[in-house]
Order: C-alpha cells, then structure tokens, then sequence
C-alpha cells in the first residue's frame, strides 16, 4: 500500500467515530477525498458524499458506513463511576478490563471499564457472564460531583485501541469494521480520477452514518442520491481461525481476496458483472451466501425508492466487534480496484434489470 493511503487509513481508523457522533471521523474523510472529487457535501445529518465526473449516466454509489461501535453515559453512580448503554453491537465480555476515553464537551476523558480480580470470585460457583448493565468505568472521580464536572449523561465512549501493523500484510485496529469500507470508497475515487476521461457514470463516493444502529444514515442517502445502482463496502467475519465453524458460516480466510455476496439484496447481474470486472482484472474473490438478511446497509439500499440494484461487497475481518479486528492490507487494496473496474466498465445509461 502506498505511504499516503496507508497513513490515511491509519488516522481513518484511530479517530473516534461513534454512531451517533462521527463528525470528527467525516472531516477527516471529506478532507481526503476533496482531492479526488469534483464536489464535497454533506447532508442534515452528518452523511457524507463526494462527486466524480458530475452529469454522468448512470448514477453509481459507493457507500460505506463510518460508524463504530461505542457506548455511551447513562448513569453517574454516588461514587463517581460510570454506567453505560451500548452504541452498537459491543460485546461485554470483551469490554471488560479495556482502557477508554470519554468524549466530552471538556476534552476527551481517560477511564477503565472495571474487573473484579478472579481472587474476589472465588467463592462464586459459577462465573457470570457480565451484562451490559455490569459494566462501570472508572474515571479517578472522587464522587458523583467530582465526575460531572468531566462528563456528562449522553456522552460516547470509546476502546483506546489504535492502528497496528502485524507480519504478512495484516493489521489489527479496533474500528475496522467499518473505517476500511470508507477507505475503500475514497480510494476508489483516487483511482478513478486518473481515468476520467474514459468514465461514463456520475460516481457517488458516500460514507454514511449510524449503521451499527440500525442502517439509519444508508436509508437517508440513497433516497436523496437516487443512484442507479449502489455498490456497499463492508467487512465480513473470517472464519479462518480456531473454534468457529464453517459449516455454519462458512469458509472466509483473510489474505485470499475480498468476497461477494450472493442472493437476497445482490442484484444478480450486479454481481454477475463484479465477477466478471474482477476476472478481466486479476482479482481473486470469495464467495458467500446469504439468507433473509446480509446485516449490512445492502439491506436498506436496495429497496429504497422502488429499488435500487446493489452489490455487497466484503472484507474478511478477524474478531469482529472486539478491540482486535484484523485484516490484510492486500486485500483491502483489491477492493478499490475492484470498484474502479465495474465503474468504468459501465455505458452511458446502463440499467440493471433481472433478466425475466
């Protein structure tokens, strides 16, 4: 990867981006992408879109969510401790023991979720499993007086975990999912601008907000964009490492290629000309199949304004929803390129329609 991409994705990665809360995470974004775009904006909400070759035909949208999970104040105990809600899928086993950062209107806040040591839990039979509720952070307060004159009600908090290289090309961050989707999309753009000239299609580079929540800043942008066809950038659970099984989930390995969803909200002749882009250019993809539901901003996109032909395209991710997801650069790198391609492969006024 090169150095500026690489540093990008880095500072993408490790700044905060709650769902409900990305605006610093978004600036960051639109301020790469000024310089790959023909127009920036942003909507009521935080959504924000970057425009390539304006007037074109068809309409294509790259979209990807900036959101992560987080959690949030909810209750500020007599002695000073935290009590939280969940911003997202935040799995308490794992948040337990982690340092954390409060953002405040005062600054950002450094604290700890709380553990009781295993000595004090001797006596306990059988090891609870911690609820949401369970969880506390420490914040050195030394009352409830003391710690709201730091934080507030409503206030999100986040792991201090950050951006790391590992071997092999892989790397380890704790918001992958799903800051390597709106790198994807911005990287897109880059590669697209050097072939301008030869792009028929008006590209929407899109990184919206609040899908760990429920799809929420997808629903609103596709229906004021009205894309002819949307292409959605997510990561997907690798299922290359001990104890899950891939009966069930399937066979995901990180470092052999982005993968492709079929069936449900996949347009079938989107997919079919993904493969086909993809094998023109030497990409190697996986493949994955889905039920009633794919879990990501696909779902809502392709129903918006009576449809709209969409294409989901993943990033095998190890440890999903913890502070330790991992990923390969290498193929992170082939999904822009992956992208780029179906761009330019599209005619002017393209459409795609289930062939009946």
């Amino acid at each position: 990867m090169r150095d500026k991409s690489l540093q990008f994705l880095q500072t993408l990665v490790n700044t905060p981006s709650p769902s409900g809360h990305e605006v610093r995470g978004q600036r960051v974004w639109l301020e790469y992408v000024r310089d790959y775009a023909d127009e920036t904006f942003s909507d009521a909400y935080g959504n924000c879109v970057a425009v390539l070759n304006k007037g074109g035909s068809p309409r294509v949208m790259l979209a990807a969510h900036a959101d992560e999970i987080a959690l949030t104040v909810n209750f500020i105990d007599k002695d000073g401790f935290l009590y939280v809600r969940k911003l997202g899928g935040v799995d308490p086993i794992v948040a337990r023991a982690q340092r954390v950062t409060v953002h405040s209107a005062n600054g950002p806040v450094p604290g700890v979720i709380g553990n009781v040591a295993p000595h004090l839990q001797k006596l306990e039979k059988e090891r609870k499993v911690p609820e949401i509720s369970d969880l506390f952070i420490d914040i050195g307060a030394r009352d409830r007086k003391d710690a709201e004159k730091l934080v507030r009600i409503g206030d999100p908090v986040t792991l201090t975990q950050e951006f790391a290289l590992l071997r092999n090309d892989l790397a380890v961050a704790r918001a992958f999912d799903n800051r390597v989707g709106t790198f994807a999309v911005a990287e897109t753009l880059r590669l697209l601008q050097d072939d301008k000239k030869k792009l028929h299609a008006e590209v929407l580079a899109v990184s919206n907000i609040m899908e760990e929540v429920g799809l929420l800043g997808a629903r609103q942008i596709a229906y004021s964009l009205k894309p002819d066809v949307a292409l959605v950038v997510d990561v997907t659970h690798a299922t290359d490492y001990p104890t899950v099984s891939q009966q069930l989930h399937g066979d995901v390995r990180v470092g052999k290629g982005p993968t492709l969803t079929h069936g449900g909200c996949n347009h079938p002749e989107v997919v079919a000309r993904l493969e086909a882009v993809a094998k023109k250019a030497g990409i190697k993809l996986q493949h994955e199949a889905m039920s009633a539901s794919s879990g990501t901003d696909t779902d809502v996109i392709f129903w918006t304004r009576g449809g709209i032909p969409s294409g989901l395209i993943s990033l095998p991710n190890r440890y999903m929803h913890s502070p330790v997801e991992v990923v390969s650069l290498k193929d992170l790198e082939q999904i822009p390129e992956l992208m780029a391609a179906f761009a330019l492969s599209l005619k002017k006024g393209e459409e795609f329609k289930v062939r009946i």
